[in-house]
């Protein structure tokens, strides 16, 4: 198993589609969906609060069956003005109206993360790796037919880039 998530105070351990979560505060595991983990990992990394009034919600940018999959999990949601925290992508789907669903998603405040399917997030790379802010998090997932190119991950590059910053200014290379 490998730490799918490394936040000061909470550790998790991936296996599968589930995490085991270790609370340093309670002193207690138990297992999760990763995106709870992920969801919990931000408000407990303190950069940014997730409003607690309300549960915070998992968007997604996928190809049918990603999001099919998603919303049998219990992702998916529709608000009072029929908005959804999702958006299905086929080969009719443009350019333009993945840029609008990826800065609406991006732009409210009930979401907490973004699943986007990488070959999705390659269409519009300008945006993906131009966010910066913490809330909501942009992840990006594999799809069945297009299989996981770490190169192209824009979280992993950030976080060589950092690594590679923090190991030259300390000396160590």
């Amino acid at each position: 198993m490998k730490p799918a998530i490394t936040v000061p105070g909470h550790r998790a351990l991936r296996h599968r589609s589930l995490a085991l979560s270790f609370s340093r505060r309670s002193g207690s595991y138990r297992w999760c969906s990763i995106g709870q983990v992920v969801v919990e990992s931000l408000i407990m990394a303190g950069r940014a609060q997730i409003r607690t009034n309300s549960s915070a919600l998992i968007a997604m940018i996928a190809d049918e069956d990603t999001v099919t999959g998603f919303l049998l999990a219990g992702v998916g949601n529709v608000d009072l003005r029929r908005k959804t925290n999702y958006l299905i992508v086929d080969s009719k789907t443009t350019v333009k109206t993945i840029e609008d669903a990826f800065k609406e998603f991006t732009s409210r405040e009930d979401i907490a993360v973004v699943l986007i399917s990488q070959y999705i997030a390659n269409m519009i790379r300008f945006l993906v790796d131009s966010y910066n802010k913490p809330v909501p998090a942009i992840l990006e997932i594999p799809s069945k037919d297009h299989p996981y190119d770490p190169a192209h991950d824009s979280v992993l590059s950030r976080v060589k880039y950092l690594f590679s910053s923090e190991s030259v200014a300390s000396g160590r290379r």
